[in-house]
């Protein structure tokens, strides 16, 4: 005969102990109560609980105490904090101290019947892998202690359900880490919906993201579903999310605090049951403080920080890293895969990379196509080339166009915007995004450009 699982229940409230009890109790899960902090160790002493929840006010301490408690002695058991209505900085101070997720008073018992199924499915047995976790053919490899650090840090925070801020150049992998969390987390069964932010045009952001109902614009010819709520159940990985406008920050801000959202032309909220992972390749401090990104926002999904290494801080890795982007492509292009010289190896290893692992994939697929044999050689690489480019590009100055020579004035501007944007992506080898930072634009505004002066 099947265990039923055990919980504990830490509140003061008479009234509540029984109302969670009860819901508990329904879900078959058997309960231990405690009204204060005394109780619920002595409890936590004498049994093995498979979830927690804990009120903020206790009379003997608070919330936050008992957290931390669980973490040292209680590991791997998922607790959760309730919290009054709106005390958003209390929640994330939980979290942040190892917390698994909370819940504001009064509490919606549809919520809590989510927070306990995900806590549940932390320590079952590992099931087989989801098919869509099976679609991932990407993993994070390397065994640098840098990266040794960071796929442990993945395992942990795919524990939780705290919002995670994902920091790192472009190219290094941010959304294969959002993917990991995902996929090794309770929600693996469930959706997980990337969405760029910098790719949607802002008169179409609020649609995008909240859904619209039928009839609400000129367009809007049935009702539709926003990425929130294709996402219920999962994870909503928010990728460049400094490019949002400010309006829309608000929006989003008040569906992560209240756990809802409304589709536009809606008089009503349809709650959402998301985890929200986001990144960037800017640094989102330095926006806020020139005011250019909100402050709760920022500390709203920046409760958990996690820097993914740039490929030069990991130059021994870049050896594995080759072999497993060849036969990944081997895999793509149904052949064998194609070998690598020592010498082009150790050519690699002190390279640069300022586009860092899509570089360095793009690099061996041209190299595959420009070798001979079935091995590259290190001429195939072509590095010495690209550095060259780079130096010429960053040394040698703008056309002389001083002179308009006649030219209409708008005609004489984009004639030096387009040399400008030429030389950009020269330095970053064909990368937009790479190139749109280093002329210090969003890779918005560098595709509309691209368009507008036929550069594609």
């Amino acid at each position: 005969m099947t265990k039923s699982p055990l919980a504990l229940i830490v509140d003061d409230e008479p009234d509540i102990l029984q109302l969670l009890g009860i819901t508990l109790l329904r879900m078959g899960i058997d309960t231990r109560k405690a009204e204060n902090l005394e109780q619920a160790y002595h409890h936590l002493a004498n049994n093995q609980f498979d979830v927690c929840l804990t009120d903020m006010r206790l009379p003997d301490g608070d919330g936050l105490e008992l957290v931390q408690y669980i973490q040292e002695k209680h590991a791997e058991l998922p607790v959760a904090l309730i919290t009054a209505h709106g005390n958003m900085e209390i929640a994330i101070d939980a979290m942040k101290a190892g917390a698994f997720d909370f819940l504001s008073k009064p509490v919606d018992l549809n919520a809590l019947r989510n927070l306990i199924g995900s806590a549940l499915k932390l320590n079952q047995p590992q099931k087989a892998a989801p098919k869509s976790a099976v679609k991932m053919k990407k993993q994070l490899i390397g065994d640098t202690p840098i990266m040794k650090q960071l796929k442990q840090t993945i395992l942990k925070l795919a524990r939780s359900q705290a919002p995670v801020y994902i920091l790192g150049e472009s190219g290094t992998g941010k959304e294969l880490v959002a993917k990991l969390i995902h996929y090794k987390g309770p929600r693996a069964d469930a959706p997980f919906i990337p969405v760029n932010c910098g790719a949607i045009p802002s008169e179409l952001m609020e649609s995008e993201f909240f859904g619209h109902k039928k009839g609400s614009f000129t367009g809007a010819i049935s009702d539709k579903k926003g990425l929130f709520q294709a996402a219920d159940g999962g994870t909503l990985f928010l990728d460049e999310i400094a490019e949002l406008p400010l309006p829309m920050q608000v929006k989003l801000l008040r569906a992560i605090q209240e756990k809802s959202v409304r589709p536009v032309g809606s008089d009503t909220e349809i709650p959402i049951n998301v985890r929200i992972l986001s990144a960037s390749h800017k640094n989102l401090l330095e926006l806020v403080e020139k005011e250019n990104f909100r402050q709760d926002l920022f500390y709203r999904i920046n409760v958990i920080e996690l820097a993914v290494p740039a490929l030069r801080e990991r130059s021994e890795d870049i050896p594995k890293l080759a072999h497993y982007l060849l036969n990944q492509l081997a895999l793509l292009h149904d052949c064998e895969p194609t070998k690598i010289a020592e010498d082009a190896l150790i050519s690699l290893q002190s390279y640069d990379f300022p586009g860092n692992i899509r570089e360095l994939e793009n690099i061996l697929e041209r190299a595959i196509t420009l070798c001979t044999g079935d091995t590259i050689q290190l001429a195939d690489l072509n590095l010495n080339t690209n550095n060259q480019s780079i130096s010429q590009s960053t040394s040698t100055p703008l056309p002389q166009l001083t002179a308009r020579n006649g030219l209409p004035l708008d005609e004489y501007l984009e004639k030096i915007e387009s040399e400008e944007i030429r030389q950009a992506l020269v330095q970053a080898k064909g990368n937009k995004t790479q190139a749109a930072k280093l002329l210090g634009i969003s890779f918005r505004a560098m595709r509309y450009k691209l368009k507008k002066l036929e550069l594609e």
